[in-house]
């Protein structure tokens, strides 16, 4: 009862977060107001987008997540974090290392240009579709991974004892895990690419690749038609909770059972042509996920020492914010990891950004000076948007602890704070610090929130650096983006390396 009681306080929670601030913008405007003409193809572009986006990122993070999982090489935790960094950057930090790589100066378009091939161009749908794949592979291939991970030991060495080849084993113990785990991650990957706004401003490259968020943008930028946003914004929730229903309907399927948790020696991939073929998979994702990030620390690392006073005060504020916003999406999403659940966290992501801090301005400013609670109402919207991603990572394992130690705990007594305490926080170790670590860098990072409420003494590190890049300070704000980097990254390493420890 008092695990069921706490679901119920949590959903509500997400429920007036998400809804009350649209029904200000909604009163504020007087309504809904009807669609413009270019609407129509802004949603067909952004489904296209959005479903090619979380395609590519989960096929192409299966080969990876697969290679990571039965390889065991120097350096390898290493990797691991760092192929997530591209998550957790600051989206326009990211597009100008994409522009470096594949822009018209690139160095990719420079060796193409070598070879005596045509040059390519990182502006269209497809350069939208490489910049979401580039920041998405890393989230699916975690994920991917992790389902990997969670498989019981006692199963592989069953199937070895039974002389299983490695596709009779990806048959029976690979595939159903992948049938669990996929749904869910493209249904996240597709909302998060609903949302999108920097990438398609940076390289939508014109009016045809104009996005539904880009749409709301231009409803209250340029016309401050807040019905007509708030419609669209409606719209984008109702295609989010589709993807949901349809991803819940897919991933179904049990899970292994219970095992000892002792690690197993894989011996599928001992061939050349799988260690060829699990090589070049990591080599590959490799390159292309590393490649804009030395870029970005190479141009960054002289303006580390152009850094004054309101960096470091920036920092700390990014710091005291990324902290508090993972705590309470941690306590927000243990008691919503459920199915339910899962599909109630997506409106984190699937309101807009805009709406939802517009209306959070409007409730604040008839009681007190909204710049006042800039830092901890960022924190607060912060652990919102990162809910759907802690849930996703700890729904399947969550669900796999209450079926197979549930009835155990039931006959032992263990209920409440006994069971979380013995039985569910240690099993879900593992998952909790990655989800710790991902929120926790996902909020430093972030410029949403504090962009609308922030005064010049409570500005965070990415607001510091658009305003050192807005005052032409191109290399002070490329050395403070470097700053944000290494702590996203930093954080996101301690989390997850503190899951990893003993599990």
């Amino acid at each position: 009862m008092a695990r069921r009681s706490l679901a119920l306080i949590a959903a509500a929670a997400v429920l007036a977060l998400t809804l009350v601030p649209v029904a200000a913008v909604l009163i504020r405007a007087g309504g809904l107001s009807a669609f413009a003409p270019g609407d129509g193809q802004a949603l067909r572009f952004t489904l296209v987008q959005a479903t090619l986006s979380a395609g590519f990122s989960v096929l192409f993070a299966v080969p990876v997540a697969r290679a990571l999982a039965r390889r065991n090489f120097p350096g390898r935790g290493l990797l691991v974090a760092l192929l997530g960094a591209p998550f957790i950057l600051p989206v326009i930090v990211a597009v100008l290392g994409l522009i470096a790589t594949f822009g018209s100066n690139g160095i990719v378009n420079r060796g193409l240009a070598a070879l005596g091939l045509p040059e390519m161009t990182i502006y269209g749908l497809h350069g939208v579709v490489i910049a979401h794949v580039f920041f998405n592979l890393p989230l699916a291939t975690r994920l991917v991974l992790q389902g990997w991970l969670a498989m019981p030991g006692e199963r592989l060495r069953l199937a070895a004892s039974l002389g299983l080849s490695p596709w009779a084993m990806f048959r029976t113990l690979e595939a159903p895990m992948l049938a669990r785990i996929l749904p869910g991650a493209f249904a996240v990957i597709f909302v998060i690419c609903l949302s999108s706004f920097a990438v398609a401003l940076t390289l939508g490259g014109g009016p045809r690749a104009t996005t539904v968020e880009l749409a709301i943008y231009q409803a209250m930028r340029f016309d401050f038609d807040l019905g007509r946003a708030a419609s669209l914004s409606l719209l984008q929730l109702a295609l989010a909770v589709a993807a949901g229903l349809v991803a819940l309907r897919l991933s179904g399927g049990a899970s292994f059972g219970a095992g000892l948790d002792r690690r197993v020696a894989r011996w599928d991939g001992r061939g050349l042509v799988a260690r060829l073929l699990d090589g070049g998979a990591i080599l590959i994702v490799a390159l292309f996920l590393l490649t804009p990030l030395t870029l970005v620390a190479l141009r960054g690392a002289p303006g580390l020492l152009q850094q004054g006073a309101g960096t470091l005060e920036a920092a700390w504020h990014s710091l005291s914010v990324a902290l508090a916003s993972t705590a309470l999406c941690l306590l927000w999403a243990l008691p919503l990891a459920t199915r339910r659940g899962e599909l109630l966290g997506l409106l984190g992501i699937a309101i807009s950004p805009l709406v939802l801090g517009t209306g959070l301005f409007l409730l604040v400013r008839p009681v007190m000076n909204p710049f006042a609670l800039a830092l901890p109402v960022t924190a607060l919207v912060n652990a919102l948007v990162s809910l759907p991603f802690a849930l996703r990572i700890l729904r399947p394992e969550a669900e796999a602890i209450r079926d197979d130690f549930g009835r155990l705990a039931g006959s032992l007594g263990l209920s409440g704070w006994a069971w979380t305490r013995w039985v569910l926080l240690p099993r879900l170790k593992r998952p909790l610090g990655f989800a710790a670590g991902l929120t926790a860098a996902l909020s430093m990072g972030d410029l949403g929130v504090i962009a609308l409420f922030a005064d010049p003494d409570r500005a965070t590190l990415p607001l510091q650096v658009y305003r050192l890049m807005g005052s032409y300070q191109m290399e002070a704000a490329q050395g403070a983006a470097l700053l944000l980097l290494m702590a996203s990254l930093a954080l996101f390493w301690l989390f997850d390396r503190g899951g990893r420890v003993g599990a």
